[in-house]
């Protein structure tokens, strides 16, 4: 093939053969994959609340937004000094708005970082999680190469209780110099953009919670009768109504559920895995990446969270504190 009839034939292969961006076609939201099982395209479903959220304004701290719906770092405020109740009803207002807030340069003691968490409520204490030796109410979590992370999967924390932890305030105490980040999915995000006919169908659903799927080895020997009674099975609506906002969210995750209500555990896969999955979508998290100081308080109904495994054999160091929540309800 002489050059003339090569550079011919490339003419003829690279054809412009449009003028339409093929996003055009996606302007009304996501479409399926043709392998049926993924879609493409902006969620739109959120457009209209990630407008609002960068609408807003505060008068003791400012914001600056790190997801589409979730997550703000919020500045201009020191948490050491004992806060107005105006500006504790504010940072709550705020957590409303972006389910999770973050603080930077925060280095607050154990006492102080107590008393920042009650003001927004009594604080529970952790039964298979070790706490400070002063402070029950404060988890300690200490990962390094003799005790490695294990919460990189997405979860609300503690959804075997009767009633679940309401928000977490997270305190960096040594973190390591790449890794450990800790992600953030909008769960309201998440229900909404189920399709109508799922949406309909979790409705009215039912969770069976545990805490013997992450915690069952962690029962002292001879006491699992009572630690079973004492923490029995529990079942939570699939999509509760939160009761600050008055808005849906998906409350199932890998970690705590054995299965839907009335069905047995392998009849029950397929969906969970399938609402489960809803977490997974970029378009619907935050990131952080923790520096000393640093600071997490999120709504523990709105998002699920994800910490990141990825610092193995460095340390690093966290400290937690819960507030009391209610029982999820429709």
């Amino acid at each position: 093939m002489s050059a003339a009839d090569l550079a011919d034939k490339l003419a003829d292969k690279d054809e412009v053969l449009t003028d339409e961006d093929p996003g055009a076609a996606l302007r009304i939201g996501r479409r399926v994959t043709p392998d049926g099982q993924s879609g493409m395209g902006p969620m739109t479903h959120i457009a209209d609340e990630r407008a609002a959220l960068l609408a807003r304004t505060w008068e003791h701290f400012d914001a600056r937004m790190v997801g589409g719906t979730v997550g703000a770092v919020l500045t201009g405020i020191d948490l050491t000094l004992d806060q107005p109740d105006e500006a504790i009803a504010e940072v709550q207002a705020a957590l409303d708005a972006y389910k999770v807030v973050f603080f930077r340069d925060q280095h607050l003691t154990q006492e102080q970082h107590l008393a920042f968490a009650r003001r927004f409520g009594d604080l529970e204490v952790h039964p298979f999680i070790p706490s400070t030796e002063e402070q029950p109410e404060l988890v300690r979590f200490r990962k390094g190469d003799d005790a490695a992370g294990y919460e990189n999967s997405w979860h609300h924390d503690v959804t075997w209780r009767e009633c679940p932890s309401r928000s977490t305030i997270l305190r960096a105490v040594q973190v390591p110099e790449v890794g450990g980040d800790t992600l953030f999915a909008d769960m309201h995000a998440a229900y909404d953009g189920l399709d109508d006919d799922l949406r309909a169908e979790v409705d009215g659903m039912d969770a069976v919670h545990t805490f013997l799927r992450a915690f069952g080895r962690k029962v002292p020997a001879g006491r699992e009768d009572e630690i079973r009674e004492r923490y029995p099975e529990i079942e939570h609506p699939v999509a509760p109504t939160h009761d600050r906002t008055g808005r849906r969210y998906l409350y199932v995750n890998r970690i705590f559920v054995e299965r839907l209500a009335g069905r047995t555990r392998d009849e029950s896969l397929d969906l969970l895995d399938r609402l489960c999955r809803q977490a997974d979508f970029p378009e619907y998290q935050c990131r952080f990446t923790w520096e000393p100081g640093s600071i997490a308080f999120w709504d523990n109904r709105a998002v699920q969270h994800y910490a990141a495994s990825d610092y193995y054999p460095d340390v690093r160091v966290m400290e937690r504190a819960s507030i009391m929540g209610d029982r999820p309800s429709r």
